[in-house]
C-alpha cells in the first residue's frame, strides 16, 4: 500500500509560480510511474504530467513549457514546478502513482490563480 501526500498549493496571481510536492510512503518508489492530474470545478479530472520509472516525461499541451515534473527517488518525492500560471490552471491537483496492477491517489491540493 502506498500513501501519497500532496502539499504546496495555494493562491497565486497570474504569471506567478508554485511548486507542488507529493511525498510517497512505502517501498519501490523508483519503480512507479508518477503523475500529476488536476480537476477544475465542473470538469473531468485531466492528466497534467507524468514520468515513468525510466525517466520518460509527458506533459499535456496546455502546460508544456510552463510546468516541470521532477522526482527525487532518495526522498520518495515527486514535484511539479508551475511557472507562468494562468487562471485556467485553477484546479485541485492530485498526485498519482502507478505500478503494474496498482494505482494510488493523493488527497489533492488546491491551486487558485487569481488577481
Amino acid at each position: 500500500q502506498v500513501q501519497l501526500v500532496e502539499s504546496g498549493g495555494g493562491l497565486v496571481q497570474p504569471g506567478g509560480s508554485l511548486r507542488l510536492s507529493c511525498a510517497a510512503s512505502g517501498s519501490f518508489f523508483s519503480l512507479y510511474t508518477m503523475g500529476w492530474y488536476r480537476q477544475a470545478p465542473g470538469r473531468q479530472r485531466e492528466l497534467v504530467a507524468t514520468e515513468s520509472s525510466g525517466g520518460n516525461t509527458y506533459y499535456t499541451d496546455s502546460v508544456q513549457g510552463r510546468f516541470t515534473l521532477s522526482r527525487d527517488n532518495a526522498k520518495n518525492t515527486v514535484y511539479l514546478q508551475m511557472n507562468s500560471l494562468k487562471p485556467e490552471d485553477t484546479a485541485v491537483y492530485y498526485c498519482n502513482a502507478i505500478l503494474v496492477g496498482s494505482n494510488y491517489w493523493g488527497q489533492g491540493t488546491q491551486v487558485t490563480v487569481s488577481s
